[in-house]
């Protein structure tokens, strides 16, 4: 079973809400439960957060993607991605359906 989850947009009620499923549905969550802080796969793990935010930018949800540099162990770069506008999302009834991963 896929959980499926109805956003809509409070600042622009004109603006259709859209359903999503899946690891789509449960990056936007997190991204909404973290704020201005945003998430980055290190501290919210999850296989393709560059492709959850992909997905998610193609229906014109504004977010941010900053690149950070952290230490060792294994020193580089990550992503921090930030959803900079407000959503309301309420989830529906489970779908018996595989897609949305």
């Amino acid at each position: 079973m896929t959980e499926t989850v109805l956003v809509t947009f409070p600042s622009a009620p004109e603006r259709p809400g859209v359903s999503l499923t899946g690891r789509d549905a449960w990056a936007l969550v997190k991204l909404a439960e973290a704020g201005p802080k945003g998430v980055t796969p290190i501290d919210t793990p999850g296989p393709r957060w560059s492709a959850y935010v992909f997905n998610l930018r193609s229906l014109s949800l504004n977010i941010e993607t900053r690149h950070e540099r952290h230490g060792p162990p294994f020193a580089g770069s990550h992503a921090r991605y930030v959803l900079h506008e407000t959503v309301s999302i309420r989830a529906l009834a489970p779908s018996s359906e595989g897609g949305g991963d």
